[in-house]
């Protein structure tokens, strides 16, 4: 009522003074200042609390977490220094104040900071860094102080005295300072989560911890990073065979297993995938089990599953009959050499087109590896040089099929040149000339087809009798491809 009011005698007095021989234009553009900035600014609540709040009643424990052990540990003692604050005064402990979980995107670290919050019984406020980032000065600040302000305030309100404020993304308002010369907003509100942070003392009424996630912890202002405010810095990493494992079995809780699932096997498979991809394996086998009107999800869910999660969904398009046996003879090729570099390597392999590819050879190494030598990268080399060289073999001549796989050839390349494994060893590349780096990769790669031609030349009848079989059956698995390449062995 008071604003229709408010309208309308606005809107009679202009009326008078237009009819009484006054200007009112200027009076017109100061009104529709005004109540442009009333909608951009009032209904938007830019200076409103837009943070949503989370109490323990969100039902996420740590249990529910797997694949992350050491996160998890680091957490928790971090929280025990809040939860058990009394003890801590005794050893003269300085509580931490804040906790920053850097990894890959999906592996968890929210989730995590969800659980500290039930773990710890605290109010959990949360916001993403870019709520704190406007173009009008003094507004991410102002934010920033309100998110401790409501931790707080919402704490003794529900009786309680510890809350946990998180911030997703916080490279988003938490950058290097001076990285944004547009303007000092970006500046500012950094400065205010310092200040935040350099005030959150042990002896207040309602203890805060402060857990802020991101994926690009380099971006991070130093400041933010020193101790005494972000005291632990928790890498939250793609989790191991193990650790895919557990969080398979947490996912698979409430859905129904046949009994062929391995999960062991499906473990292996997945190297490189985070808890997100895992959650959307389990996921997308249930929903293939629910599209063929099976009851229980079996094991062909789960592999059918992890190639849709990597490549994406099975395609409609059908090549032609010259495309599918060239794209049957380019798989083998790299199944071939797979093998016989380290038999039992190959999962699988088919000429059924799925997201970008036409065709796929799938690897299922026997374990996690994150350190190489060389000739374990000159294999790698290898067997992505195969599949151009298998239609060499058969055609006589390659296809642009091979385009990424030559990519990956140079980038393993590179990767021995930088580590020192050349002929040239410990070198910095950017002193080196572009001739000669060139000259050293092509010298590798060309070592590496010389043995990959002579080792397929020497299995071209199994590569023709496995390739036609891939023809006629769209798939072979790595069993039966080890079978095909045995034979000829006997």
């Amino acid at each position: 009522m008071l604003k229709d009011f408010v309208l309308g005698s606005s809107i009679a007095c202009l009326v008078f003074l237009g009819l009484a021989g006054y200007e009112i234009l200027p009076l017109l553009l100061f009104g529709g200042m005004i109540i442009s900035f009333y909608f951009l600014i009032g209904k938007k609540g830019m200076f409103k609390n837009q943070f949503k709040e989370y109490t323990c009643a969100v039902e996420v424990g740590f249990d529910e977490i797997g694949g992350q052990k050491t996160a998890k540990q680091e957490l928790k003692e971090a929280l025990d220094f809040i939860i058990h604050s009394d003890d801590t005064k005794e050893l003269g402990i300085r509580p931490l104040k804040g906790v920053l979980l850097t990894g890959p995107p999906g592996t968890g670290k929210t989730l995590l900071a969800k659980a500290a919050a039930n773990y710890s019984d605290a109010i959990f406020l949360t916001a993403s860094g870019s709520e704190f980032v406007e173009m009008y000065a003094g507004v991410g600040a102002q934010r920033v102080r309100k998110l401790f302000q409501s931790a707080k305030g919402t704490a003794k309100s529900q009786k309680k005295d510890r809350a946990i404020v998180f911030i997703d993304e916080i490279e988003v308002m938490g950058g290097k300072r001076g990285s944004h010369s547009s303007h000092l907003e970006y500046d500012q509100t950094l400065n205010q989560l310092l200040v935040e942070m350099d005030g959150l003392k042990t002896n207040e009424e309602v203890r805060v911890l402060l857990i802020a996630a991101t994926n690009r912890g380099d971006m991070l202002d130093e400041a933010l990073l020193r101790p005494g405010r972000f005291d632990r810095q928790v890498q939250v990493s793609l989790p191991s065979k193990e650790g895919r494992k557990e969080i398979l079995s947490i996912h698979a809780r409430n859905k129904p297993l046949g009994v062929d699932v391995d999960f062991d096997k499906i473990a292996r498979d997945t190297f490189g995938f985070s808890g997100a991809h895992l959650e959307s394996v389990i996921n997308e086998a249930a929903i293939m089990a629910f599209r063929n009107k099976k009851k229980v999800i079996s094991q062909i869910h789960l592999m059918e599953a992890v190639d849709k999660v990597m490549l994406g969904e099975k395609l409609d398009r059908k090549p032609t009959q010259e495309e599918l046996r060239r794209v049957a003879v380019h798989e083998t090729g790299h199944a071939i050499i797979s093998e016989l570099l380290n038999s039992g390597s190959v999962s699988h392999l088919t000429i059924t087109p799925r997201g970008n590819a036409l065709g796929y050879m799938r690897q299922s190494p026997k374990d996690d590896q994150y350190l190489f030598t060389r000739n374990q990268l000159e294999q790698q080399i290898q067997v992505c040089l195969a599949g151009a060289q298998a239609e060499i073999l058969i055609f006589h001549n390659s296809s642009t099929g091979a385009g990424n796989d030559y990519q990956q050839a140079v980038k393993l390349t590179h990767q021995i040149i930088a580590s020192g494994l050349s002929r040239l060893g410990v070198v910095d590349r950017d002193y080196l000339s572009r001739n000669k780096q060139h000259r050293i990769l092509s010298e590798i790669i060309e070592q590496q087809t010389v043995y990959v031609e002579s080792a397929l030349r020497a299995h071209q009848q199994t590569l023709v009798r496995i390739f036609e079989k891939l023809i006629k059956d769209e798939y072979v698995s790595g069993d039966d491809l080890r079978q095909l390449i045995n034979k000829k062995v006997s």
